[in-house]
């Protein structure tokens, strides 16, 4: 199985890639949610100090994430991760991408990249995620990553006094592999 090769789209000279999140990143976690980015529902951080510990939370070895920076010159511009559940050999996936870089295919490609790592280093049997159905785009990186659409949770989040269905999407290791062609992934662990 191949994790994937370096990007190759989007502007010249600007290559995506996925490397574990460090703690440096808090400044670029920071950016990325910025009043108007689209990002409230991914937490609340509106402060270095919040980036540092949206950051630290994930770090948490105690918390049994896997979380992966998409980074464009080592600058965090996208982040996806996986959620284990170990006791059911399986992990909640997740991903969000900073407003300035969505549309040029980094999100699907890192998606791809990352569940095929986690269903096989990480031995993990299934990975599930769920979307707004007011967001398309994130249908579309699922599908992309090799998630297939397994049903709607009716009125599960309530956003701005009105009530959105989520989309719910899975993965099993025994699916077909997706043809998207995953970033490359730097520090595997």
């Amino acid at each position: 199985m191949e994790h994937g090769r370096a990007a190759a789209d989007s502007a010249p000279g600007e290559q995506a890639s996925l490397r574990k999140l460090r703690a440096t990143d808090a400044g670029d976690v920071l950016r990325a949610f910025e009043p108007g980015t689209g990002m409230e529902r991914q937490g609340s951080v509106g402060s270095l100090q919040e980036a540092e510990h949206y950051v630290a939370a994930l770090l948490d070895p105690g918390a049994r994430r896997h979380p992966w920076a998409i980074v464009v010159q080592d600058r965090l511009v996208g982040l996806v991760c996986v959620n284990v559940d170990a006791a059911n050999r399986s992990g909640w996936f997740w991903y969000w991408m900073s407003s300035e870089t969505r549309g040029r295919g980094w999100t699907s490609r890192a998606a791809a990249a990352v569940a095929n790592w986690a269903l096989s280093a990480l031995e993990l049997e299934r990975l599930e995620l769920g979307h707004r159905v007011d967001n398309p785009a994130s249908g579309s990186v699922a599908r992309s990553a090799g998630f297939i659409r397994e049903g709607t949770e009716r009125a599960k989040f309530l956003v701005d006094g009105r009530r959105i269905d989520v989309a719910t999407y899975g993965r099993l290791a025994t699916d077909p592999w997706p043809s998207t062609t995953g970033l490359s992934l730097r520090g595997e662990s």
